[in-house]
Formats: structure tokens, C-alpha cells, sequence
């Protein structure tokens, strides 16, 4: 089977290295891919959002299934413009319709759907120019910390929690007023701050069955200790300590389950991953938010843990057939952390030249911001590679991958060595 895997990051990087083991896959495509993705298939120079390129490429190279990793272009309706040209819907589409895809790209899209189908979430109201004024008096209402999210993406960037009542009100005028996200906070979301602790879950899903895949913890914030700017992730572990067998069967049973069977009841096409932000409060959890695809950098461990042909799977769920596939996970403790640019989230330079990736032997590299300059690999992003080990224990996996990160070098390199600290 000839695939083309959209996307240039880590998640991407994951996605290739584990498709490329299995005996399906005769041929691997990745547009625009990495250094990483080199190593693993054919890198194309195609922007993932350029369709009519994409729809070219897949006809000439008779490709027979397109993976997407990234969000933008399942927003923008990939799939659906695949459907809607003969020559192209018999090609298999991993990834939501652009209405299911707005689970992710509109956050009171995803605010309303939950409350339609009674899924746990923060209580909200949905605010635009013209109704400034009651946003401002819903505000008062709340007790502070205040979450404000633009509703559109927003590249990971469009959540403010203010502390008090005064700066929500300004955020609020800056993101309606002055487009302080551009067009994605023409609306805002204003919600109740839950406290409590983080964690991830994902699915794979053909519509009407789904199988649950390994559930992570990330950590976003730049500095040790869950300190400093957010950033898009820097590092993760799975699977998460707290995550028990009876707090698992609370999110299928109050957040899976009702997701699905909300699609199928809004009729929504959905042919792929989701991502469930979830956050457990005393006993209860609750969705903070959706994503319409595997997150970054949780790809880069959720897939080293799954030990069947992730292809096979993908196979089957193109098909309608998923309900058929067991989905075989490794036990082990698996950490990731991410290596980044210096002055990453804010100003960083790229083109340092990196060193000492074949040293590492103990753990799994994945390229984020790389790209090839001549003979060497060189830094293209603030996130620039993620590197993924197994342990016994949450301890020894980070352990293994600090390990590793001392041996590779570049000009500026800057990792957290804590990630999973509370659990060490």
C-alpha cells in the first residue's frame, strides 16, 4: 500500500517511523516532512493545505491512503474535498469531515456539542462584538481565576486565564476589538476555571466503533517545575500514574462513549483520531477540550507503546471494520522530551547545525524542527526533536531519554530535565 502522511513535526515523525515497520506499507510519502521523516519514506514538497497539489500527487503516484497529522487541513475539509471528486473518494482519508474537525477548530462548536450530548465540561457563554457588554457582565459573575479562549485556532496560543475580573474584561476587549488572535477570537469563550490535574486521552475511531489507544500527561510550560511561558509541549509521559482502571472507565463511560454516539446522532463524518483534554477534579473529570487529531508531543510516545501494525488498524477503520482490531499495548513506563532552540516559545534563531544524534542507541529520536542542509541536520523550529524512552518506571524512562539529549548537541539547546516530576 502506497501512503502519503501529511505534516513536517514530531507527531509526524512518530507516525512515519511506526508505519514504515509495518509489511502494508510498500511505499511512504511525508509532505513536507523533516530530516526524520527522510529517514523513513520519500519527503515531498507540498504544503499540507495546498489540496490541488495533494489531489495531483496522490493520482499520479497512485497512493491509496492519506494520513493527516496536523490540524489545519482537516479544518479546511481534506477529507471532504476528497469525497467530493470521483477520481479521489476511493482513496482512504484518515481524518475527520471539516464539521467533525470543528470539535478542534471552533471552541464554542465544541462547548455546544458537549452540552447537546451531556458531556462534563466548564460551565460557559460564548461572547462576539455585538454582545461585548453582557460579556463584560458575565465576567462579574464569575469567581476568578477567568478562562478566555478565542474560538477559532489559534495555534496553541488562544487560552488566557486571567486572575482577576479587570484584566478578563481587557483581554476580552483586546481579543474581540482588537483581534489580539485575528480572526479566531472574533468570538470568545468565556469558562469556569476547574482546578485540578491534567491528562490526555486518545481514540481511534471509524464513525461508529473506536478503540481507545494509550492515555499520556504533557507538560507545557517552559521552565522546571511547571514554570514560565506555555509553550506547545515539553515533554510527556505514559502511561499517567493516577489514571486508574476505575477512573478510565468513568471517561469512557461519561466522555468516549457519549462523544461517539453524539457524532452519529448530528450525523457527523468522523474517520480517524480524537483527542480528549481532559482534567479530573476530586473524583470527577471533565473535557477541557477536543482535538481532531494526535497531539505533539504525545504522539511520540502514545506510538512507540502500541506494539500491533498501527496500518493494519488504519486499514481496517478506513474500511468501517475497526471494531474487528485489537490494538496491543506495551506495559512499559514511556517518557518524551522535547529539545528546543533557545529563547523558545519567544525569539529563536534556526540553522545550528546538530550533533551526536547517532550516538544515541538507548532511546527513539524524533525529528520536530529539523530539516537537511547539505550534510548535516540542522535546527527549523523552536520544538526541535523529541526524544522517547521506555523504563520500568516513569523515573528510569526520563532518565533514559536526559540521557540521551546530553549526547546531541546544537548551539542554544534547551530541555526540561523534570518532566513527570511529580511522579518520580
Amino acid at each position: 500500500m502506497k501512503i502519503l502522511l501529511l505534516g513536517s513535526g514530531g507527531r509526524e515523525h512518530a507516525f512515519a517511523w511506526k508505519i514504515a515497520q509495518s509489511a502494508m506499507c510498500s511505499k511512504l510519502f511525508i509532505a513536507p516532512g523533516n530530516a526524520g521523516t527522510a529517514q523513513c519514506g520519500e519527503n515531498i514538497a507540498i504544503g499540507v493545505n495546498d489540496f490541488g497539489a495533494i489531489e495531483k500527487f496522490v493520482l499520479e503516484q497512485q497512493v491509496e491512503m492519506v494520513i493527516v497529522g496536523p490540524e489545519d487541513p482537516l479544518v479546511n475539509g481534506i477529507y471532504d474535498y476528497f469525497l467530493s471528486k470521483p477520481a479521489l473518494a476511493k482513496i482512504a482519508v484518515i481524518g475527520p469531515s471539516a464539521k467533525g474537525a470543528l470539535l478542534e477548530g471552533s471552541k464554542a462548536f465544541a462547548k455546544q456539542f458537549m452540552v447537546r450530548h451531556q458531556i462534563p465540561t466548564a460551565a460557559y457563554a460564548e461572547f462576539t462584538a455585538e454582545n461585548l457588554e453582557d460579556g463584560f457582565d458575565f465576567i462579574d459573575e464569575q469567581t476568578p481565576p477567568i478562562v478566555l479562549k478565542a474560538d477559532g485556532l489559534a495555534a496553541g496560543k488562544g487560552v488566557l486565564i486571567c486572575p482577576d475580573h479587570s484584566e478578563a474584561k481587557q483581554e476580552l476587549r483586546e481579543m474581540i476589538e482588537q483581534s489580539k488572535f485575528g480572526k479566531a477570537s472574533d468570538r470568545v469563550v468565556v469558562e469556569q476555571f476547574l482546578k485540578g490535574i491534567e491528562f490526555s486521552v486518545f481514540v481511534l475511531t471509524d464513525g461508529m466503533a473506536y478503540k481507545i489507544l494509550p492515555n499520556a500527561k504533557d507538560y507545557k510550560r517552559i521552565g522546571e517545575g511547571d514554570t514560565g511561558l506555555n509553550t506547545g509541549g515539553m515533554g510527556c509521559i505514559s502511561p499517567v500514574p493516577f489514571v486508574t482502571e476505575e477512573l478510565m472507565k468513568q471517561v469512557e463511560e461519561r466522555v468516549i462513549i457519549p462523544t461517539i454516539e453524539g457524532l452519529k446522532q448530528d450525523e457527523i463524518v468522523y474517520k480517524g483520531f480524537i483527542y480528549f483534554g481532559l482534567i479530573k477534579v476530586g473524583e470527577d473529570v471533565f473535557v477541557i477540550e477536543y482535538n481532531c487529531r494526535m497531539g505533539d508531543p504525545e504522539t511520540e510516545i502514545v506510538l512507540p507503546r502500541v506494539k500491533s501494525d498501527l496500518l493494519t488498524h488504519l486499514d481496517a477503520l478506513a474500511k468501517g471494520k475497526l471494531q474487528d482490531e485489537t490494538i496491543v499495548i506495551d506495559d512499559r513506563a514511556a517518557a518524551t522530551v522535547i529539545v528546543a532552540s533557545g529563547g523558545y516559545p519567544e525569539n529563536y534563531e534556526k540553522g545550528k547545525v546538530i550533533s551526536g544524534l547517532e550516538e544515541v542507541t538507548e532511546a527513539m529520536v524524533f525529528h520536530a524542527g529539523t530539516k537537511n542542509d547539505g550534510d548535516h541536520i540542522v535546527t527549523n523550529g523552536g520544538r526541535v526533536l523529541a526524544v522517547s524512552a521506555f523504563g520500568s518506571g516513569i523515573h528510569e524512562a526520563v532518565a533514559k531519554s536526559n540521557a540521551a539529549i546530553e549526547k546531541i548537541d546544537f548551539e542554544g539547546k534547551y530541555f526540561r530535565k523534570d518532566i513527570g516530576y511529580e511522579f518520580r
